[in-house]
């Protein structure tokens, strides 16, 4: 497993438990107890768990201009946000992020927001279209993913940058399957 991802897992266990040893996290992970600690060292300095004697608490507040996948910074142009059952709203930089983490807590969440690249308008990801892998460079995570609201505006934007059109769970797959074996963009 990748720190991010033994990250993202305290992150939820913290979600459920409000508080954690860090020898707990070690046993549940299989690591040392000195990897917890490095693996904890970026929450607790992005302000999003605090230290506590023996291990950590949640500090109940995502971060504030962070992805909650990959930690980058996020633009307005290109976030998706996660309302979340518990009426919390997770954000990432972008749909490859959102995409990703909402097949990690699929069942958290109540439902999932984009931006049309094209318009700029807040659409549902539900009922959005993907364009992964097109020739143009938006400096975020790979593989490259753009949302449009319109099926007809996709196909216009595929024809001119290349990529691949997909429906939100077609999507979801092919950015795993894009990802596995050929590691990931957020190590």
């Amino acid at each position: 497993m990748l720190p991010i991802e033994r990250r993202q897992q305290i992150l939820t266990w913290l979600e459920e438990e409000d508080t954690l040893k860090v020898s707990d996290i070690s046993e549940r992970l299989g690591v040392s107890e000195m990897t917890v600690y490095r693996d904890i060292k970026p929450l607790v300095d992005e302000g999003r768990v605090q230290k506590t004697s023996n291990g950590i608490a949640s500090s109940h507040e995502l971060p504030l201009n962070g992805c909650s996948l990959c930690m980058k910074s996020i633009g307005t142009r290109h976030s998706v946000q996660l309302v979340k059952t518990s009426h919390r709203v997770e954000q990432t930089c972008c749909p490859h992020c959102g995409l990703l983490r909402f097949n990690d807590i699929r069942d958290e969440v109540v439902q999932i927001l984009c931006r049309d690249f094209l318009t700029d308008a807040t659409i549902s990801a539900k009922t959005a279209t993907f364009l992964i892998g097109a020739e143009l460079n938006l400096n975020c995570c790979q593989p490259q993913v753009i949302a449009f609201g319109s099926l007809m505006h996709a196909e216009k934007f595929q024809i001119g940058f290349g990529g691949t059109l997909h429906t939100f769970e077609e999507a979801i797959l092919a950015i795993s399957d894009t990802m596995q074996g050929n590691g990931c963009c957020h190590s």
